[in-house]
């Protein structure tokens, strides 16, 4: 019986899987990924990281999809292995989901650094942040996440928000920026350009302009990069460690990637960016591809919906843009009505396999706001 392994358990190898058991056929389908749980990553930032975990049991095992609970040390394309904690796991069709890492900075004290990057790393600095008030935190990375958890630490005292560049949210254009600025303000939250975090001593973020910010609260948001696991992948990277693939979310021979390991064509002028946005339909396009590929049924293309945004500036509301220009469509309240349904919406069903079949089938799934 032909094999689709698949390699991570997040938003695009989750729905590779559920696409892969829709066409099915006579299939085996494993997902290897060393958690129980699909983390929610876009919900790491709220004050309570469990919201962000989902039972990958409740959506694998209705769909007869195996989950080996390994984690992946090697892929040997030429003999077609996987090699997950000691197993050699052979397949016919790969798709690599393995996602993206934060990128950790090498600075003295590096170790009493927080996150909200992976559920442990929430975990962590909700522990760290329980029944306390007056807090002065530091944030390092005034990216989406950098944002997004300044703007919820600014309801427990005093945020300063640290970026490199000369601007906050450099990546998210102009359009979003007087908003964002403004919410800022209005949250209290300092803001330091043009500088970076230099050391993290006991009780305090020293910043590479010599300023020393009194905290044992820092929070590192600053960088992503793909899973190293793409460097087994014969084949082309962006400078994210991204492998490219063709409108089939195909690598090469037998090899698929989808998510944050795939460099996916959204249009002719642009790439997809590491969200779950676009890694739901990459997985979905993936997992069809594969299994229709040992099926000899036709496959279909990277359709991604219309590009939006949605950045939650907690008390202060959030902004919604469209397009890849980011024109400003909402902010305030309304922009908050519109993250707190996409914030439930991106929840896969559970124990519910027609809705779960039907929703693989839906590739292109646009906000309707």
């Amino acid at each position: 019986m032909s094999h689709v392994v698949i390699v991570g358990g997040g938003f695009a190898g989750v729905w590779a899987a559920v696409a892969a058991a829709r066409v099915r056929g006579g299939l085996r389908i494993t997902l290897i990924t060393p958690g129980d749980d699909m983390v929610l990553r876009p919900r790491l930032y709220e004050p309570d990281p469990e919201r962000a975990a989902l039972p990958l049991r409740a959506v694998l095992a209705p769909i007869g999809v195996h989950h080996l609970r390994a984690t992946v040390e090697a892929i040997d394309v030429e003999a077609r292995v996987v090699h997950a904690d000691g197993a050699a796991v052979g397949y016919d069709r790969l798709v690599l989901a393995a996602g993206s890492r934060l990128v950790r900075p090498e600075v003295p004290g590096a170790r009493r650094l927080f996150d909200v990057d992976t559920i442990e790393g929430a975990r962590r600095l909700a522990a760290h942040l329980k029944g306390r008030r007056d807090v002065t935190s530091v944030v390092v990375g005034a990216g989406f996440t950098g944002l997004e958890i300044a703007a919820e630490l600014a309801a427990r005292g005093r945020v300063v928000l640290v970026e490199q560049a000369e601007v906050v949210g450099p990546d998210l254009g102009s359009g979003p920026r007087p908003a964002i600025e403004q919410a800022l303000d209005d949250l209290g939250v300092e803001r330091r350009l043009r500088t970076t975090l230099a050391a993290v001593e006991d009780g305090a973020a020293v910043l590479s302009d010599g300023t020393r910010i009194p905290s044992d609260t820092v929070v590192w948001a600053a960088g992503m990069r793909a899973s190293s696991l793409t460097a087994q992948i014969p084949g082309r990277r962006d400078a994210l460690g991204r492998l490219e693939v063709d409108a089939r979310m195909r690598v090469t021979g037998d090899v698929f990637a989808a998510g944050d390991v795939a460099a996916a064509r959204f249009d002719a002028e642009h790439r997809v960016v590491q969200s779950c946005q676009h890694a739901t339909p990459m997985g979905k396009t993936a997992g069809h591809n594969a299994a229709a590929d040992l099926l000899g049924l036709p496959p279909i293309d990277f359709d991604p919906a219309p590009y939006v945004t949605d950045l939650d500036l907690g008390a202060a509301g959030a902004v919604y843009t469209r397009g890849w220009e980011r024109e400003v469509a909402f902010t305030g309240t309304r922009a908050k009505e519109i993250k707190q349904w996409i914030m439930e919406r991106i929840h896969p069903p559970v124990d519910d396999v027609r809705q779960l079949l039907a929703l693989a089938g839906q590739v292109n799934l646009p906000v309707p706001f």
